[in-house]
C-alpha cells in the first residue's frame, strides 16, 4: 500500500468519468481499481456516465432495441464490475454524479409514464447502482471537492467545443471557478487568466477523458473523433488544488508519480508477450 511521501500533506483525489458500462475498457478499468487499492487516495469521484444504458436512448427509439430491456442487467453489471470492486479495495470517501446516460432510465419513465415516473425510485441511479449498500454518496452537480474547484458531468449546461479542454474552460469562466468535467470524452487541462498590473487570477477547465472501449458501442458507427482515454488526479492543499491529466495507453496502463500501473509485458520488438512469458 502506498502512503504520502514524507513531509507532503496534500490530499490526493482521483476523478473518473465515462466508463459507459458495459462498453468499458475492461483492462483499463481493472487497472484503475487495482491502482486505487494500492494508491489509497483521500477520495474517489466518479463524475457521471458510469453506465451507458443503450436502451432507452435516442439511438434505440422506435427500434427493436427499445423493447429489449437491459436496464437491470446493465446496472448489475456496473455494480459487479465497478461500484462494488472499488468499495472492496477503498474504504475512503466515494462520490458519484449523474451523467446524461445515467439519467436515461429515470427520464424515460417520466416521459413515457409521468404518473409513475415522478414518484418512482426503483429506476433512479442511486437505487439501480446500489450506492448506499456499497458506501457511495450521490452528489449534486457543482460539487465543491477542493478549494476553488467544482465537479460536474458536463451536460448540465449547453455548449460543446471540439478542442480538448475548451469546453471545461468555457464552463469554468461562466461559473467563475475551476471546473472538472467529463462528457466530452476528451483529456486536457485548459487555463484561463484574467487581471492587470500583475494582479492575475487563473482558473482551469479540466476534462478527464473516458474509460470506454469504443469498439463495443454499435452506435459509434464511424468511430469517435478526438476522444482520449484517461482520468484525473488532484493534489489538494489548504488553499488550492493542482490538476493532473493521466492518459491511459492502448494496453490499459498508465503512469502516476513515475510508476506504471497495469503494464503488459512486451517482447523484444515491442509486441505484447503471451501470458506467462518471462
Amino acid at each position: 500500500m502506498r502512503t504520502h511521501p514524507p513531509g507532503v500533506q496534500l490530499k490526493r483525489i482521483v476523478v473518473v468519468s465515462d466508463l459507459q458500462m458495459p462498453f468499458e475498457d475492461k483492462r483499463a478499468v481493472k487497472n484503475l481499481i487495482q491502482f486505487i487499492g494500492e494508491y489509497q487516495p483521500d477520495e474517489v469521484i466518479q463524475i457521471g456516465d458510469c453506465v451507458d444504458y443503450p436502451a432507452p436512448s435516442r439511438w434505440s427509439a422506435g427500434t427493436r432495441a427499445e423493447f429489449a430491456g437491459g436496464v437491470i442487467r446493465d446496472s448489475q453489471y456496473s455494480v459487479d464490475n465497478f461500484v462494488q470492486p472499488v468499495s472492496e479495495v477503498f474504504a475512503g470517501p466515494k462520490k458519484i454524479l449523474k451523467g446524461n446516460h445515467d439519467e436515461r432510465p429515470e427520464k424515460y419513465l417520466i416521459s413515457k409514464a409521468p404518473a409513475l415516473g415522478h414518484e418512482d425510485v426503483a429506476y433512479r441511479m442511486e437505487t439501480l447502482l446500489q450506492l448506499d449498500a456499497h458506501g457511495w454518496d450521490l452528489v449534486e452537480p457543482y460539487y465543491n471537492f477542493a478549494p476553488g474547484w467544482v465537479a460536474i458531468h458536463g451536460h448540465e449546461s449547453p455548449g460543446m467545443n471540439q478542442v480538448p479542454g475548451a469546453t471545461a474552460r468555457l464552463k469554468a469562466v461562466k461559473a467563475g471557478t475551476s471546473v472538472v468535467m467529463g462528457h466530452t470524452h476528451r483529456l486536457a487541462v485548459s487555463p484561463h487568466t484574467t487581471g492587470h498590473n500583475g494582479k492575475l487570477k487563473t482558473i482551469y477547465g479540466f476534462e478527464v477523458g473516458h474509460l470506454m472501449d469504443v469498439k463495443k458501442a454499435g452506435y459509434l458507427k464511424n468511430g469517435p473523433a478526438n476522444w482520449q482515454r484517461g482520468f484525473g488526479l488532484f493534489y489538494v492543499g489548504k488553499y488550492n488544488a493542482v490538476p493532473h491529466a493521466i492518459p491511459v495507453e492502448d494496453d490499459g496502463s498508465f503512469v502516476v508519480e513515475g510508476q506504471r500501473f497495469g503494464e503488459i509485458k512486451r517482447g523484444a520488438r515491442g509486441k505484447f508477450a503471451a501470458k506467462g512469458a518471462a
